[in-house]
């Protein structure tokens, strides 16, 4: 059934790298705190960087947890699921960090995703997971699904912010700069990008 992998290569790479929609999971270091899962999509914004590492473009929303709890212990899960084809599941367990936009290594990452223009959505951040665990599981349980399109609402929504006006909009929020759990979220106001 399950197996687990030494590196992000081959067919595993392949799997991860065609998925247009993956998960996160994060949870802060406190028994009664909040576990975090989150859905990312738009093509382009995901990157394998090397055989243990892996990177996705943090983009603006409604809170920032995933940050938060990077922020404090580092621990995330990343999986896809295979809505199509035979039937994979796939998670790296490791330790990530957010690479914010006026880190010195925040403009040779941009580099690593061609494939997208992240000016119109608000880009927050780069996150940096580094694999410690990668395992597959058999999927059989999950449902067939067609991928169309993304949408377009995100970086319609956000194209129209420069950064003085997404600093605004994120010190609106209660759960940007600080999590549900009262931890250190998004340094606000943004920091000015090295790119």
């Amino acid at each position: 059934m399950g197996k687990t992998y030494e590196r992000i290569d081959g067919r595993l790479r392949t799997f991860i790298e065609e998925q247009p929609l993956f998960f996160t999971a994060t949870a802060p270091l406190a028994s009664d705190g909040t576990v975090n899962l989150s859905p990312k999509g738009l093509r382009g914004s995901f990157a394998v960087l090397d055989e243990l590492t892996l990177a996705y473009l943090d983009f603006a929303g409604s809170n920032a947890e995933t940050i938060a709890h990077l922020r404090e212990n580092g621990r995330i899960t990343l999986m896809w699921c295979a809505f199509q084809g035979p039937p994979n599941i796939v998670r790296v367990h490791g330790h990530g960090e957010a690479v914010f936009r006026d880190d010195p290594r925040f403009a040779e990452l941009l580099t690593r995703f061609p494939d997208i223009d992240p000016s119109p959505h608000g880009l927050r951040a780069v996150v940096v997971v580094h694999a410690e665990l990668i395992r597959d599981s058999c999927g059989y349980a999950v449902p067939y699904m067609a991928y169309e399109t993304d949408r377009d609402l995100h970086g319609k929504r956000f194209a129209r912010e420069d950064d003085a006006t997404l600093s605004a909009y994120f010190e609106k929020k209660d759960h940007i700069a600080v999590s549900l759990d009262g931890l250190p979220g998004l340094p606000l106001p943004l920091p000015p990008s090295s790119v």
